[in-house]
């Protein structure tokens, strides 16, 4: 009796040997510690959509809490990145009339590369990242696209910190 109250604890602690808390930054990433965000470049059509990007990953890095973000004199590497498209596709037309959409998706996508502060020749990762948001067409589309925007600009910044903060 007394022996399995003592090999209890040490049976239950040997199960967690391949589980560990802590850092899962991939291995490219270890030295990583900050990072100075840039505004993004804009390649669409779409004026001040950089910025609305922009927001999002830096936002996505603050709440992901695994790096920080520090002015260029401070940071161990810097954010480029380039608001490469933004699409529109309709899912759904509307029941009288087929040609007018009722329900679109918008897929926004980010090219992206992590710089060494120190050698900003240096890329220690890069990718693109996307992010896609679905919205109903109502009677004023410029409004319910940009609010579309701001929703996948800010799935596309999870998916970049993702990448950055666990490798996938």
């Amino acid at each position: 009796m007394k022996l399995t109250i003592f090999l209890a604890p040490l049976l239950l602690l040997a199960s967690c040997a391949g589980y560990h808390l802590g850092e899962t930054k991939p291995a490219a990433m270890k030295n990583v510690k900050t990072i100075d965000v840039r505004m993004f470049s804009n390649s669409t059509f779409l004026p001040r959509a950089n910025a609305v990007a922009t927001s999002a990953v830096a936002e996505a890095i603050v709440q992901d809490g695994t790096y920080r973000i520090a002015s260029l004199d401070k940071a161990d590497s810097i954010l480029e990145g380039n608001l490469n498209s933004i699409k529109y596709q309709p899912i759904r037309g509307r029941r009288f009339d087929t040609l007018r959409p009722e329900q679109l998706v918008n897929t926004l996508t980010i090219n992206w590369k992590l710089l060494d502060a120190k050698d900003p020749t240096k890329v220690i990762k890069s990718g693109t990242a996307r992010g896609t948001s679905v919205f109903f067409a109502n009677s004023n589309l410029q409004t319910d696209r940009n609010n579309a925007l701001a929703d996948a600009a800010q799935r596309a910044g999870v998916a970049l910190v993702s990448t950055l903060a666990d490798g996938y």
